[in-house]
């Protein structure tokens, strides 16, 4: 699966406002809602409190996948942000996150949720992939690096 079939322009921001996790999720949500996909705002961030309990996706290197599945969505989407000041996540390392992808699934379709996830993990061990893209100065910066990683 390739992440730019769930993450399109409108889904990314390069300039996130947010200094806490609970900040980021409203944000990315707010994101992700401009979407036709998601049906139901307030269970989705439910949904990813609850998933968030459980473990923190601020994996390490300051990179955040918050993600879950849940009912108030119509397909899995997912949406990306940057954070030049960082954000405090509770990351498993302690850092603040700069790279944030959220994505939200369907109960109903566990394995396009994992093939996803395993693509952004792919992405990320690339050499270099992270700081181009938090320092990239626009969206469109953004989509052609991942289209240049995924096509290789």
């Amino acid at each position: 699966m390739n992440l730019l079939e769930i993450l399109d322009l409108s889904s990314i921001k390069i300039s996130l406002e947010s200094e806490t996790k609970d900040e980021l999720f409203e944000e990315m949500l707010h994101i992700l809602t401009k979407t036709d996909k998601i049906t139901d705002r307030d269970q989705v961030l439910e949904d990813l409190h609850k998933r968030e309990k459980q473990l923190s996706t601020g994996i390490e290197k300051g990179i955040a996948i918050p993600h879950c599945k849940t009912s108030g969505v119509t397909e899995l989407v997912a949406a990306l942000g940057v954070s030049k000041q960082g954000i405090d996540y509770d990351s498993l390392d302690g850092n603040p996150i700069h790279l944030v992808i959220m994505m939200v699934a369907t109960l109903d379709n566990p394995g396009k949720h994992i093939a996803a996830l395993g693509e952004i993990a792919r992405l990320m061990k690339i050499s270099g992939f992270y700081d181009k893209i938090i320092n990239a100065k626009s969206s469109n910066e953004i989509v052609e690096y991942i289209k240049k990683e995924e096509m290789e």
